[in-house]
C-alpha cells in the first residue's frame, strides 16, 4: 500500500497502534542508556565521557550532511542518530582517540545506515557495523583497555586486558583458565573491570533494560533467548572441562553480552518481526557469540554473532512468517 506517494512498509500483522512514536520510542532508549553511561564515567573518568560526546555529535553531524547531501529532510530531532552514537561509543575503549571515535561515527551513519535508505532500511546493526569495521582496521587502539579509575580515587588509567582477554591468552599459552577470573563475578556484575564503556557494568544496563521491558518497548524473546543459549551450551562445555572453559555466569557478566543481548540484538530494524522468529535469532546468536569466544580468534563474539543473523534475518521472516490472521492451522 502506499501514503502520498511513498510506500508504507508494516510489520506482522494484526495491527493495532500502540500509540508511541519513533520520537517518543528513540527517547526511552536514550533514557534507558543513562544508568550504563554514568557508570562507565564513573569507572573511566572524563576520558569514556569524551568518546560519548564524540561518538554522539559525530553521528548526528554526519546523518546530518548525508540527509542534506541527498536533499532528504534533515531528521536528527528524532534521536535514531543520537543512539546510534552512544551506542557505538558504549561499544568502544574508553581510551580510543578521537579520531578512532569520529571515523566510527562516519562509519556507522554512512556505511551502517544512509547507504541502504537511512533509518527502518538498513539490515545490519549500524553502531556494530562501526565496530566490527574499526576493530579489523585498527586492531591495537580497539583492544588497548584500561583498568577502572574511580572518579575520586586519584588513580590513573592503566593498561590491562579484559577478563575474556585473560582467559584466552591464559588458555591459548597453558591450556587452562585462570582461577582468579571467576572469583570476581559481583565486581564483573557491579563494573569494575576493564572492557569498552558499555561492557563494564551487566546491573546498569539491567536496569536500562528493565525500564524498556516496563514500556513495552523492548520484547523478552530475543533477550531471552540469546542468553538462555549461551548459558546452555557454555554450561555444556564447562561441565565437560571446568579448569579449561569459563562457567555460563563467567560469560554473562563479561564482554558485550548483556549490552548485545537487550540493546543490540533487539533492533527493531533488523530482527525478525514474528515471535518465533524472534526465537530462533536470539538462539542463533547466543551459539554463534560461545562458539566465536571458545573457538575463534577474538575473545568476544557477540558482536559478529549479532551481525551475522543479521544477515539471516530475511530468510528467518520468509520461512518463518505467522499464519495469517483468522486463518487456522492447514487451512488456505
Amino acid at each position: 500500500m502506499s501514503k502520498v506517494g511513498q510506500q508504507l512498509y508494516l510489520s506482522s500483522s494484526p495491527h493495532i497502534h500502540s500509540g508511541e512514536t519513533t520520537v517518543k520510542v528513540m527517547r526511552a532508549v536514550l533514557y534507558s542508556l543513562v544508568p550504563a553511561c554514568a557508570v562507565a564515567v564513573y569507572f573511566f573518568g572524563l576520558s569514556a565521557l569524551l568518546v560519548l560526546l564524540l561518538a554522539t555529535v559525530g553521528c548526528l553531524a554526519t546523518e546530518a550532511v548525508c540527509q542534506r547531501l541527498m536533499g532528504q529532510p534533515v531528521t536528527i530531532a528524532d534521536g535514531s542518530a543520537a543512539i546510534t552514537g552512544v551506542l557505538l561509543a558504549l561499544n568502544l575503549p574508553p581510551t580510543s582517540p578521537w579520531w578512532l571515535t569520529l571515523l566510527g561515527a562516519v562509519i556507522a551513519i554512512v556505511i551502517g545506515k544512509q547507504v541502504y535508505g537511512g533509518l527502518g532500511s538498513n539490515p545490519f546493526n549500524p553502531a556494530l557495523v562501526a565496530r566490527v569495521v574499526l576493530l579489523i582496521s585498527f586492531p591495537v587502539q580497539m583492544t588497548t583497555w584500561s583498568a577502572p579509575a574511580p572518579l575520586g580515587s586519584g588513580l590513573d588509567l592503566v593498561t590491562t586486558a579484559t577478563p575474556l582477554g585473560a582467559w584466552k591468552n591464559a588458555v591459548m599459552l597453558t591450556g587452562q583458565a585462570p582461577v582468579e577470573l571467576q572469583g570476581g563475578l559481583t565486581q564483573y556484575f557491579l563494573g569494575n573491570m576493564p572492557g569498552c564503556i558499555g561492557e563494564v557494568s551487566a546491573l546498569a544496563l539491567l536496569l536500562g533494560a528493565a525500564y524498556l521491558l516496563y514500556r513495552r518497548i523492548l520484547t523478552w524473546h530475543i533477550p531471552a533467548a540469546f542468553v538462555g543459549s549461551v548459558v546452555l551450551l557454555s554450561g555444556l562445555f564447562w561441565l565437560v572441562n571446568p579448569a579449561k572453559y569459563p562457567s555460563p555466569v563467567f560469560h554473562l557478566l563479561t564482554g558485550g553480552l548483556v549490552l548485545g543481548a537487550f540493546y543490540m540484538a533487539t533492533d527493531m530494524v533488523t530482527t525478525p518481526v514474528s515471535t518465533r522468529g524472534m526465537l530462533v535469532f536470539g538462539a542463533g546468536c547466543g551459539l554463534l557469540t560461545v562458539l566465536i569466544r571458545l573457538f575463534g580468534g577474538y575473545p568476544e563474539g557477540v558482536s559478529f554473532a549479532i551481525l551475522l543473523m543479521n544477515a539471516a534475518t530475511p530468510l528467518i521472516d520468509r520461512y518463518l512468517r505467522p499464519r495469517t490472521f483468522g486463518v487456522q492451522a492447514g487451512k488456505g
